[in-house]
């Protein structure tokens, strides 16, 4: 059996008068992909730190095998150098790989590393650690501000990287995909489970009542003890000494476990009665910032109870849509009408309403006193801050000083303190620990109002829509029944005529559109010849992938067994059959450019 390439024993770090690790092992094994999942809170980004060598632990070792290299992405990157291929080779990453890494990101590297939107330099510094091919790789948050196609791009780099990964997000689908080894940071210590996440609720479901039993026992034994010492038999004695301290020690115990008990979000939401059954209808709309179209033709009708989930690149026009349907910003043409009596709750994705200066206080409290009206009955400020995780020292605290997720979480406390019958939610996951986000989604799917979701998170989406609008950023719209994997099995190829991330930073005049740097004559070019070899594996293991599929549905006791997973593999095999045919398109006209480029040498 291989040493670890990477790994920490018995590690301890306090942060002030917290403990943060108080023992922690965790090894990394040569390309391992594996998860570390934790709330926010408990360190996980500290631990990725310490690991990849820039924050020392109190105690403890960290041991690395000789010559390994560690690329780490951390949640926040800060982008150098003038251009991207700058930044992209400042780790010693070859010209050529740089560029090919940022082209896999869809992004130019000639482009100036200034005036970045949050994907384009969460993609920027995705590109250079792959670029570097360390040994190991180390990211925090990695999902967060890209959109579901950068997502699946980081996927496929994920998958073809020989590295170490070890991977810190809430986006379940990113993680179910991508690794087979998960770590659980709980109670200042770590657990390890040596398959990927999607067997991780139910192995935490099993831990969490182990751990409920011997707290019971616990409790039991305690009370034997202490009824034993109040019988009357002494505690001077020197034999009953022993006996004394080991339940002195047993308290402690208990005061300890009921110390690091994990405090859980008390959210609600309600609706504030109901609307007219329309909610919004909109016919044939049309929005364009200059030259650049995003909506053509573009109809709909919202009715009330609908679940409506938006998805496409960053920058196609997802906000503006809401916007429009809304009624904040006019179309261009069409007709846009809203239902009756609407109250509409909206959380913004660049949490712009948040002014970094204002206390938490003024944010739930604007018009001063210290009660908060909760859902039409008044609640102290303090209460209902403990609600949502804050303490009472936070609320005299500005803005700035709080994390993304603690922003969120504000946002929301505001948000769902209002009843309403509309809820906005514009990338809500953003910075969301997987408890919080179960959370809200059970709020949101008990929620009677209507729901307009715009999120990059796949999972979120195929948990809460009940249908599907995707924007492509040239004005092209589809509307589908269900989330995401139904939208993407019903609509093969929808976007894959677009680069990653075509579209960052949408302005109200579009840029002049950079074209293409033309291929090397005689040759495809790197990404062609990559995106070529992808195909060609998928059109060969295809039809096997296929039959597969197709001999588990022949089963004739499936769907009465198991009409879930009967339904989950119906759809596998409609999106799998769409792949596989747009893949074979694809083939023939990369082929038949190669070909062209072959005769004109």
């Amino acid at each position: 059996m291989r040493a670890p390439i990477l790994a920490l024993k018995t590690v301890r770090l306090a942060d002030g008068p917290l403990m943060l690790f108080d023992g922690v092992d965790i090894a990394l094994d040569a390309r391992v992909r594996a998860c570390l999942v934790g709330r926010n809170g408990a360190g996980k980004s500290t631990l990725l730190r310490i690991l990849a060598g820039q924050v020392e632990p109190d105690a403890g070792e960290r041991n690395l095998a000789a010559g390994t290299t560690i690329a780490f992405v951390p949640q926040e990157p800060e982008i150098t150098g003038a251009t991207l291929l700058d930044h992209a080779t400042a780790g010693g990453a070859p010209d050529y790989r740089a560029e090919a890494a940022l082209t896999d990101f869809g992004l130019d590297p000639a482009k100036p590393a200034t005036g970045l939107s949050g994907g384009e330099i969460r993609r920027v510094a995705l590109a250079r650690a792959f670029a570097e091919e360390p040994d190991v790789l180390l990211l925090d948050e990695p999902t967060n501000h890209l959109d579901i196609l950068a997502i699946e791009t980081l996927e496929e780099e994920i998958a073809q990287s020989k590295a170490a990964t070890l991977i810190v997000s809430h986006d379940r689908a990113f993680l179910e995909r991508v690794t087979k080894r998960s770590f659980w940071l709980e109670y200042r210590q770590v657990r390890r489970l040596d398959q990927g996440f999607a067997h991780f609720d139910e192995w935490a479901e099993k831990i969490a009542n182990q751990e409920a039993e011997e707290a019971r026992r616990l409790d039991r034994f305690i009370q034997r003890e202490a009824h034993w010492m109040a019988r009357g038999v002494t505690a001077r004695r020197a034999r009953n000494e022993g006996r004394k301290r080991r339940l002195e020690s047993l308290r402690q115990e208990k005061a300890d476990r009921l110390k690091d008990t994990r405090k859980d979000l008390n959210m609600g939401i309600a609706s504030s009665g109901v609307s007219g059954k329309r909610v919004v209808e909109a016919k044939g709309v049309c929005k364009a910032f200059g030259a650049r179209v995003l909506l053509k033709d573009f109809s709909t009708r919202i009715l009330r109870g609908d679940r409506v989930a938006i998805v496409g690149p960053n920058g196609a026009g997802k906000t503006t849509l809401v916007k429009v349907l809304l009624g904040q910003i006019p179309a261009d043409a069409g007709e846009v009408k809203l239902g009756t009596n609407l109250e509409i709750s909206y959380i913004d994705q660049a949490r712009g309403a948040l002014s970094p200066e204002m206390t938490l206080r003024e944010v739930l409290l604007p018009a001063g006193g210290d009660q908060v009206l909760v859902r039409g009955e008044p609640r102290h400020v303090v209460s209902y801050a403990k609600d949502f995780l804050f303490t009472e020292a936070q609320l005299r605290q500005p803005v700035r000083s709080l994390s993304g997720g603690e922003r969120n979480r504000l946002l929301l406390a505001r948000a769902l303190a209002n009843p309403a019958n509309v809820m906005v939610l514009d990338e809500p996951t953003n910075d969301l620990d997987m408890d919080t986000l179960d959370l809200l989604e059970d709020l949101l799917a008990d929620y009677e109002g209507t729901l307009i979701l715009v999120s990059h998170d796949r999972d979120f989406i195929d948990r809460l829509a009940t249908s599907t609008i995707g924007l492509d950023g040239a004005g092209r719209t589809v509307e589908t029944p269900g989330g995401w994997r139904d939208f993407i099995s019903q609509n093969p190829g929808f976007f894959a005529r677009l680069p990653v991330a075509a579209f960052d930073a949408p302005k109200a005049v579009a840029a002049p559109a950079q074209k293409p740097a033309p291929a090397k004559a005689g040759k495809l070019s790197y990404k062609d010849q990559r995106r070529l070899e992808e195909l060609e594996t998928l059109i060969a293991d295809g039809p096997g992938r296929i039959a597969a599929l197709e001999a588990s549905l022949a089963d004739p006791g499936l769907y009465g067994r198991d009409p879930a997973r009967f339904q989950a593999l119906t759809r596998d095999l409609d999106a799998l059959r769409g792949q596989v045919a747009a893949g074979e398109e694809e083939w023939l006209a990369l082929e038949e450019r190669r070909e062209a480029l072959g005769a004109g040498r």
